[in-house]
């Protein structure tokens, strides 16, 4: 009969303690550390793999001039905007983690990746912890994703999808949600430390050595932190998070880690009736078309991974009603917002101690590069002005202390943008512009400015 001890594991990194620790020693988290029950270490821990519990190949050390980099096979997902975030498609035998606040879409999406694996002729498995079914098919045949290569499990028991995944040899296992699994033989409750731990490399391992892509969803805390210990997103090969308001149609997929791909990319979906869809001219959802000479509206040219996108940036600068002025962003920095306010106000003169300040990024999209303070400086301006900015004109670039504008990268793709949206001229750095070997070449008039104050001259109405 095996005996268990008691530890203290820190839920954030994975850290033992023999006791209760207030702040954790290696990740220095505050209250992370929780009672678990684990086995002893004499007892053989079995690994449910079919025919190969406690065989292992023993794997000789290759010169790295002779390992075969001729790159992994993937496999395309049918939404196009998902496969841009995962550098082209799943890798088989890749193990990818979906995160995301609750009712964001985590399974919307996850289950059309899925029928359209299924319609492409490949058996999917789908594992689900949490709901039915019947709650399942309910969603599939909203979003018309019906298919009978498309098989739905509702199970908990590693043990047991262990067995449904050597019976069945999917080409897609889809886990909702890992905090849901559990190991029979670690007396511990779902969602621990060590149930997740354990679900986790005993998946992986499994999905490695059959050549199973595998699709697993992870919760969230309150403060947006992946559930469990922290060692889960360093196991798995990709980590990508789903953003977005809900109150808003739009998501945003974004890569945190990728093994097979790029962080850079990410993908932007609008939740319709039908579940969700790509949106390929993310620029004019975001643009809203009819207050860009509104007061305290600029427009400015973003960079989210490779592709360049049009935000509208709105601010509000009203009279203080109280002692204490407000100071409220929506969707950008608030440290960048309060320091260029700073800069306004030395600088230029423009002084906000008795105003309330709001500043919003339009459509629900998050802005956080500095190449959008030149912009946000334009509204609080503006606004404060009450005079629009000129019409068609958008405006990038980065300000710094001493209120001069610094360059920005990808100027030229930033300014190409605009102009496509039919914008016809642009603020640009002075430094961008004498490194611009072409220009726009588009039509766009270039504004080149070296500080905050001449952008402001050039971009507002008089």
């Amino acid at each position: 009969m095996s005996r268990s001890k008691t530890l203290f594991v820190c839920s954030q990194c994975g850290h033992e303690s023999p006791r209760w620790l207030g702040r954790c020693p290696d990740c220095d988290s505050w209250n992370t550390f929780a009672e678990e029950r684990l086995p002893d270490k004499r007892d053989p821990r079995r690994l449910r793999l079919s025919g190969s519990a406690g065989q292992v190949e023993r794997k000789d050390p290759v010169s790295i001039d002779r390992v075969d980099s001729s790159g992994e096979s993937r496999r395309s997902t049918g939404i196009a905007e998902f496969d841009r975030v995962l550098g082209g498609g799943l890798v088989d035998g890749s193990m990818v983690l979906v995160s995301g606040e609750p009712g964001i879409g985590k399974s919307t999406l996850i289950l059309q990746a899925a029928h359209q694996i299924a319609r492409s002729g490949n058996t999917v498995l789908y594992v689900s912890g949490e709901e039915s079914p019947g709650q399942i098919k309910m969603r599939a045949q909203r979003i018309n994703a019906i298919d009978n290569r498309l098989l739905v499990v509702a199970e908990s028991n590693l043990a047991a999808i262990a067995d449904h995944i050597s019976e069945t040899t999917p080409s897609l296992l889809v886990v909702d949600s890992i905090q849901t699994l559990y190991d029979p033989e670690i007396p511990s409750a779902p969602g621990s430390v060590s149930q997740v731990r354990e679900a986790t490399a005993q998946l992986l391992l499994l999905c490695k050595q059959l050549g199973v892509a595998a699709l697993i969803i992870g919760h969230v805390t309150k403060s947006g932190a992946i559930a469990g210990p922290r060692v889960l997103e360093h196991m798995v090969d990709t980590v990508i998070y789903f953003e977005g308001d809900q109150s808003h149609a739009f998501r945003i997929l974004r890569a945190v880690k990728n093994r097979f791909g790029s962080t850079n990319e990410i993908g932007i979906f609008e939740m319709g009736e039908h579940g969700l869809v790509g949106v390929d001219d993310a620029s004019a959802m975001f643009l809203s078309g009819d207050n860009r000479s509104v007061p305290g509206s600029a427009v400015t040219a973003s960079i989210e991974g490779n592709r360049p996108i049009l935000v509208e940036v709105q601010a509000l600068v009203a009279s203080c009603g109280y002692g204490t002025p407000r100071r409220t962003v929506t969707g950008v920095d608030y440290n960048r917002t309060a320091i260029i306010l700073a800069v306004l106000e030395k600088r230029v003169g423009f002084c906000p101690s008795n105003y309330d300040v709001y500043v919003s990024a339009a459509g629900g999209v998050r802005v956080v590069e500095p190449a959008s303070d030149l912009a946000i400086a334009l509204a609080l301006a503006s606004s404060f002005r009450n005079k629009p900015v000129l019409p068609e004109t958008a405006a990038i670039g980065e300000i710094g202390l001493a209120g001069e504008l610094r360059a920005v990268s990808r100027a030229e793709t930033r300014i190409a943008e605009a102009a496509r949206m039919g914008f016809k001229r642009c603020l640009v750095p002075k430094r961008n512009v004498q490194k611009m070997t072409h220009g726009a070449g588009s039509g766009v008039e270039l504004l080149a400015v070296s500080t905050v104050e001449e952008a402001l001259s050039l971009g507002i109405e008089e």
